[in-house]
């Protein structure tokens, strides 16, 4: 299989292999250097030498050893059997890997990511005589008790059917279905892929966002939302809880699959990761969230370059899923360590460093990798979309840091996490000034669909009085609050519930961990319409203390609690008993 064309090894720095001389490499191409055959990936091609980065350790690769490649680009082994298991940077499955060499990665070990020996019950769809295109499905597969799998003809086949297959066990080498094309050449349908990692996958259009990803959280699904197929950024600095918000929206998301990426994160990190995940029950489905999660641990301390390979890695097996017909959302964390492999690997290319020592290309590679999401027709004309959030980690929490601010450039929901509310231990730390989702018009005839036209109105009033607390915030800390205005002193009051009670969450809390889009519209209606009340109070003269002594801040506060997101209606009857208590201070002052 291998070609052998007497290729050595000329030098090594680190992860960066050298060939002297001109070869026949080509870009991307997957090559496999020294003798425990170590995988590595084309970098940079010359006249002169050819540059190949190893997703390996080099330890103890020597000059001399052979290079030996057999003309495939760097790819992922795609079929049943994705979900719920544990890859590396380059989709090696952890799992097996640990069966064969133990807690530690054994160099050259060279595992497909799915079995290919498993049989699978699989269901044909076609008959001899059927006329397909690409993109068709031509069989169906059980992968887990809550996902179908679904088998389309590849991209750029198409011709008669020949033969087919009965319905049974297959394992996923065996033929399925022959095809002809109009040439008269016969081909094998299995259900096996290989996709290259750096290439995106076909898809027949590019659709416009127009349905949110319905997260659970109210300050993202009221406040800042995303679309599915849309793109998003989480930067915040060490302890201001990306990977937790990251944790949350994986598990609550609506969407139907996630693909997680630990990309350089601490080992203790991913390793709670997964931990958690292979423990945590499914509340669409009740069943293990493993069953459609795929999960990506490529841990600092891992080789770099295969840190770098992790993210396409990640985005190849959720276009998989996509061209399913699926909602798949694909978690990056955290992108910034992504990049600093790239600037590690770049340092050893000799490359001209740009701004605090990233490549140049840093941008190019990151709209390359945000760009594949979307919402798309697939070549099947099902409708499938890929959410992107990636997390950024600037450094000492400097937000105007290259990673950061390049990211701002390809993302259009901007979740800006705040040291100060993390150590408040107001989660999530998302910070309502300077975060923001382009997002909010496209979304909202859907959201004005459901809940009605004034759901704009209500949303935009609590961004208002959001913001007017923080123009007023610099005045009480000149003079306080109480040489304040009733009017203003109204405005903090109202700010702290929309705080305290709206955007805070608390994880541990089942009626607050995940809250239904109802109960966020109907928990917005009722601080807005409780303000309007108050202001007409304020306006007869009535002190803004005697509104906050009433308790009745305190009900829309502890309202987050006392109603389960299946009993709506008691909103009813808290308002009805708010209603009372402002007739009550009315009455003081008739």
């Amino acid at each position: 299989m291998s070609k052998n064309d007497n290729l050595t090894i000329y030098g090594i720095n680190g992860p960066i292999v050298t060939v002297k001389g001109k070869t026949n490499l080509f870009i991307h191409e997957m090559v496999y250097a020294g003798n425990e055959k170590l995988i590595g990936e084309v970098s940079s091609v010359s006249s002169e030498k050819t540059t190949i980065q190893i997703y390996e350790n080099t330890s103890g690769l020597r000059i001399g050893e052979p290079i030996i490649h057999e003309g495939n680009l760097l790819c992922v082994t795609l079929g049943p059997g994705l979900l719920s298991e544990i890859y590396d940077g380059i989709c090696r499955p952890l799992k097996k890997i640990e069966a064969v060499s133990g807690c530690f990665i054994q160099r050259g070990i060279n595992i497909p990511g799915i079995s290919f020996e498993k049989k699978w019950n699989v269901t044909l769809k076609l008959k001899p005589g059927d006329h397909v295109e690409q993109g068709t499905i031509f069989a169906l597969c059980q992968e887990t008790s809550v996902i179908e799998h679904r088998f389309p003809v590849p991209t750029g086949l198409s011709g008669t059917v020949i033969k087919v297959l009965p319905d049974g066990e297959y394992n996923v080498k065996e033929p399925l279905v022959t095809l002809k094309n109009d040439d008269g050449e016969e081909f094998t349908l299995c259900m096996l892929t290989l996709q290259p990692i750096r290439q995106a996958r076909k898809v027949a259009k590019r659709l416009e966002p127009t349905i949110p990803l319905i997260t659970g959280q109210r300050i993202i699904d009221s406040l800042f939302p995303i679309a599915k197929g849309g793109t998003a950024a989480i930067p915040g600095g060490f302890g201001t809880g990306k990977t937790i918000t990251q944790h949350q929206l994986a598990k609550w998301s609506d969407a139907d699959i996630i693909v997680y990426i630990g990309c350089g994160e601490r080992g203790n990190e991913m390793t709670q990761v997964l931990e958690e995940f292979s423990e945590l029950v499914d509340p669409r489905t009740g069943k293990s969230m493993l069953e459609r999660t795929i999960l990506i641990a490529n841990t600092s301390n891992m080789p770099v370059a295969a840190r770098e390979a992790s993210i396409y890695s990640g985005v190849t097996l959720a276009e998989y899923y996509r061209d399913m017909g699926y909602n798949v959302a694909v978690m990056a964390d955290s992108t910034s360590r992504w990049a600093e492999a790239l600037r590690e690997i770049s340092g050893r290319l000799e490359e001209m460093p740009a701004e605090e020592g990233f490549p140049a290309y840093l941008p190019s590679k990151l709209s390359a990798f945000y760009e594949r999401a979307g919402l798309f027709e697939t070549m099947s004309g099902e409708i499938g979309s890929i959410t992107i959030i990636g997390a950024v980690s600037p450094q000492g929490n400097d937000f105007s840091e290259p990673v950061t601010q390049n990211t701002k450039r390809f993302i259009r929901c901007y979740w800006a996490l705040d040291k100060s509310l993390a150590y408040a231990r107001h989660y999530p730390s998302i910070n309502w000034t300077t975060s923001y989702s382009e997002y909010t018009g496209t979304l909202e005839k859907w959201f004005c669909n459901k809940f009605g036209p004034d759901y704009s109105k209500y949303r935009q009033e609590i961004q208002n009085v959001l913001n007017e607390e923080a123009s007023l915030m610099e005045i009480v800390k000149l003079i306080g609050s109480d040489l304040l205005a009733d009017e203003q002193k109204l405005i903090l009051d109202v700010a702290k519930v929309i705080r305290v009670g709206f955007l805070q969450q608390n994880a541990l809390i089942p009626e607050d961990s995940y809250v239904e889009s109802e109960k966020q519209f109907l928990m917005m209606k009722y601080i807005i319409e409780l303000y309007y009340k108050a202001k007409v109070l304020i306006a007869r003269q009535i002190p803004a203390s005697q509104l906050r002594e009433s308790g009745i801040y305190d009900m829309l506060s502890k309202m987050k609690y006392d109603i389960p997101n299946d009993k709506c209606e008691l909103f009813d009857k808290l308002w009805s008993d708010m209603n009372d208590k402002l007739s009550e201070i009315e009455q003081r002052y008739v």
